[in-house]
């Protein structure tokens, strides 16, 4: 079925022979199948040793047949479009499940109505190290100012709903009225609904923040991590940070 010569020597060998290159179903399909062979000669092995009867190769093979079709069929893994892996899996009667097709979404940065400012933040964590960046532009697009910071302790959440509540403060000493906040965690989108969300280190800040936003017209919105370059950027400096830093000018490199 696999139309390959096979030689083994070792177990590893064996298993080897689902790690050439398969698609996820195809892969899944010849792991079952080794795991049933297996299964099939240890089960007619004991049949003969213990009870003294003989099961027959056809029948054994057909079982073998049956198992892996359902294990195949009943995945959610794809398959290709290869030749060789529709042999495969037709030989074993599993139904072929199609790559999903790729969806095409397009992200763009979009600038505010005049009047507004608008902010967007982002965290990172590495090595065990938070940090946290935001940048600010009106409603032309031009830069307002971009600030990093290092923090002490936490964990990605963590990083995230920083870069949010400093975005805010921030937002308040300089007296914006109407803010609005971007970011590329849903989390924190989710967290000014549900401040069940946020970890109980960060809960007073957060309902500060959430105070200070009452009194603004202030507006949050998710976009996906290729809108949010900037501020990704930002945030990855700030690992290198102890502190917090505001930039006036925006001199290093960014892909947005």
């Amino acid at each position: 079925m696999l139309n390959q010569s096979l030689h083994f020597s070792t177990l590893e060998d064996i298993w080897s022979l689902s790690e050439r290159g398969w698609s996820p179903q195809c892969r899944l399909t010849i792991t079952s199948a080794i795991i049933n062979i297996f299964n099939a000669i240890w089960n007619a092995r004991n049949n003969y040793r213990f009870h003294n009867r003989k099961i027959h190769w056809k029948s054994a093979i057909s079982q073998i047949t049956v198992n892996v079709s359902l294990s195949a069929s009943k995945s959610n893994l794809s398959a290709s479009s290869d030749i060789k892996e529709f042999i495969i899996l037709k030989a074993f009667n599993a139904s072929i499940h199609p790559p999903k097709m790729l969806i095409v979404k397009e992200v763009f940065c979009c600038p505010p109505i005049p009047g507004w400012i608008k902010g967007n933040c982002d965290g990172a964590f590495a090595s065990g190290k938070a940090a946290c960046g935001a940048i600010f532009r009106n409603n032309l697009g031009q830069f307002l100012g971009c600030f990093a910071e290092g923090l002490n302790y936490g964990n990605s959440l963590f990083s995230e709903l920083s870069g949010a509540m400093r975005s805010i403060e921030f937002a308040s000493s300089k007296n914006w009225s109407n803010f609005w906040l971007e970011t590329d965690s849903m989390l924190v989108v989710q967290a000014f609904r549900n401040q069940g969300i946020v970890p109980w280190q960060l809960r007073n800040r957060w309902c500060n923040c959430l105070r200070i936003t009452s009194n603004m017209n202030f507006l949050v919105s998710h976009v996906f991590r290729e809108g949010n370059a900037c501020a990704d950027a930002l945030a990855n400096i700030g690992l290198s940070l102890n502190t917090f830093v505001y930039y006036y000018s925006f001199a290093f490199t960014s892909k947005e």
